[in-house]
């Protein structure tokens, strides 16, 4: 499954060499000129981390990392071409998990971007936990199994991938489109009937009544949620 990163940088040379070596790395690549096409690209894609310059125009760099920080807990590394402390702290501050100093090496771009992931997706475990209960349904997410009074429920792989990514992003919503390229890989060339297929099948298996379904739940018109439930 590739990751998405978003690279926000107004210098156009600057983010098209970023973006092209990133996605030779492997990662899915979206990028923003500016503040304001920033946000608006992390609400349509949900990306796995923002690379962010300070240095933006309209909306500062600063202002867009509070603001996503608001909203998501997505790691936000920071590029900036000034090297006072002072900017490194407020960046830290309004909730920046990293910074890097222009001008850097792709090396240490790629070890921070790297790092970050790691660290996020350690803590998401860690949040998940190794069991979730959903209902009546058990779904050991290290183990790749649904579980029922304990016993394994078959369940095709790439039903599975999809649960596990919901489940870890709970009450976030997705596409049809979005679905498809964080699950099933961006250049996948299937339609997003194809997700629906599959949505159908967990229903079946983790819902008490899949024709009103409590924990994988549709938006009219957008795609589908995972509500983990309370308590």
């Amino acid at each position: 499954m590739k990751r998405t990163l978003l690279v926000v940088e107004d210098e156009p040379t600057l983010r098209e060499t970023l973006a092209d070596n990133l996605r030779r790395e492997g990662f899915r690549v979206v990028t923003a000129a500016d503040g304001s096409e920033a946000l608006a690209r992390f609400r349509e894609e949900r990306p796995t981390l923002v690379v962010l310059d300070l240095m933006l125009p309209g909306i500062s760099g600063i202002e867009v990392c509070r603001i996503i920080r608001r909203e998501s807990d997505l790691p936000i590394l920071m590029l900036t071409a000034k090297s006072g402390e002072v900017d490194k702290i407020v960046g830290l501050e309004v909730g920046a998990d990293d910074y890097v100093t222009k001008p850097f090496s792709l090396g240490e771009l790629l070890a921070r971007i790297r790092a970050l992931l790691r660290r996020s997706t350690a803590r998401l475990e860690a949040e998940a936990g190794s069991t979730v209960d959903l209902g009546e349904v058990t779904v050991d997410v290290a183990g790749h199994r649904l579980l029922r009074d304990g016993t394994a429920m078959p369940v095709k792989p790439k039903a599975f991938e999809l649960l596990a990514f919901l489940i870890r992003n709970p009450g976030q919503v997705f596409t049809r489109d979005q679905l498809l390229e964080r699950v099933w890989g961006y250049d996948y060339a299937g339609e997003t009937r194809t997700v629906d297929v599959h949505v159908h099948a967990l229903r079946s298996l983790i819902e008490d009544d899949p024709g009103a379904p409590r924990f994988i739940q549709t938006i009219r018109g957008v795609g589908y949620v995972l509500r983990r439930p309370s308590g």
